[in-house]
């Protein structure tokens, strides 16, 4: 039985355009969603509760991130 190729959440997101103005981007695409498919895994419902557990989780986050 032959595996599936894994795939990261930068390479399904790669194409993804990112439409902020470059001088406003304070942080990168990938990050904010990846910081977001892992807080609504871990039960965050609104955009307040991705940033609450973005801000929780920083030190963890700045080493995956």
């Amino acid at each position: 039985m032959k595996l599936k190729p894994k795939i990261t959440i930068a390479d399904h997101f790669f194409d993804l355009e990112y439409p902020r103005i470059e001088r406003r981007r304070r942080h990168q695409l990938i990050d904010i969603i990846t910081i977001s498919i892992c807080a609504v895994i871990c039960g965050a419902n609104t955009w307040v509760d991705i940033e609450s557990y973005g801000r929780s989780k920083y030190e963890w986050l700045k080493k995956i991130l």
